[in-house]
């Protein structure tokens, strides 16, 4: 015979104090959160200071005949982004840098990814190998751009291969690091159920690193831009990219064309950047999110 007791009350009801109740959040594991004026209020906050210090010093500091260096941000709007041929040459121009750039950035997220990979595999392939990627980071490019064009000509492919050199260095280095950061448990565990090191690499090491590497996406995928502008800079034979454009603007002192394909320049990488972004959230946000909430 069962004896059927009171539920003891919580706390809230025997204090008097209205309970709490806990709901489920509603939105989908893995979905964007919505944004509000604390995540766009601050950078607009900052774009807006930018903007009124430029202005002081295009208006205020330089003296009128000098003002052609710097040009107020309205002149910048009315004689590169509203002016139809100075933007159609930008964006001829950003096409074949474009190009060059996710050119540059595929070769460099495979070579990466096998580079830090093989590294991972054993201590002796680290201590082998790791230094020489060191030293390509610290390589100056502009003194091998030279030798580049020399070797592989000076249209898409050196230009391609300068992109790659710049890019590299954060995919070997975050892949490394991710595939090192499995934990040790887990590692054992695996050890423990005699799995073979390509299934620990597969099932364990490579899931886990996916946040470090889509981290070294993401700085790999900035500086390929920065790589294809400078060899497209450097470069000025074959057909001209961005950089090129550039390179004839500051010759001719079109300061307000000038700024118009940097901003044109940045506001790529900004894209090519926020697009990792999405593709990380896609890959790892169900289960990985930093935001803490």
């Amino acid at each position: 015979m069962s004896i059927d007791t009171p539920s003891r009350p919580s706390d809230a009801t025997t204090t008097g104090a209205p309970a709490t109740v806990v709901r489920p959040s509603t939105r989908p594991v893995g979905a964007p959160r919505r944004r509000n004026p604390k995540v766009w209020g601050p950078p607009i906050g900052v774009l807006a200071l930018i903007i009124g210090f430029w202005y002081l010093l295009s208006m205020v500091v330089l003296a009128p005949d000098r003002r052609f260096l710097l040009p107020p941000p309205h002149q910048v709007v009315t004689d590169g982004l509203l002016n139809g041929p100075v933007i159609r040459d930008i964006s001829r121009s950003l096409g074949l840098t474009a190009l060059v750039a996710v050119t540059g950035l595929a070769v460099a997220i495979v070579i990466g990814i096998a580079w830090g990979v093989g590294m991972s595999q054993a201590r002796w392939i680290e201590l082998s190998l790791f230094p020489y990627a060191v030293v390509l980071q610290c390589i100056p490019i502009l003194a091998l751009v030279p030798l580049i064009g020399f070797w592989f000509g000076y249209d898409f492919t050196a230009r391609m291969i300068v992109c790659v050199m710049i890019a590299l260095f954060p995919m070997v280095s975050n892949t490394l690091f991710g595939l090192q950061s499995v934990d040790v448990s887990q590692r054992e565990l695996f050890r423990l159920q005699h799995a073979s090191r390509w299934t620990t690499l597969t099932k364990l090491q490579f899931p886990a690193a996916l946040p470090a590497i889509f981290a070294g996406l993401r700085i790999s995928a900035g500086l390929a831009v920065v790589g294809a502008i400078v060899g497209d800079f450097f470069f000025r034979r074959g057909t001209p990219g961005l950089g090129s454009l550039m390179s004839v603007y500051q010759s001719r002192l079109q300061a307000a064309e000038l700024f118009t394909a940097i901003i044109v320049a940045a506001l790529f990488g900004v894209v090519v950047f926020w697009l990792f972004g999405v593709l990380r959230g896609l890959a790892v946000g169900g289960w990985y999110d930093t935001s803490g909430s």
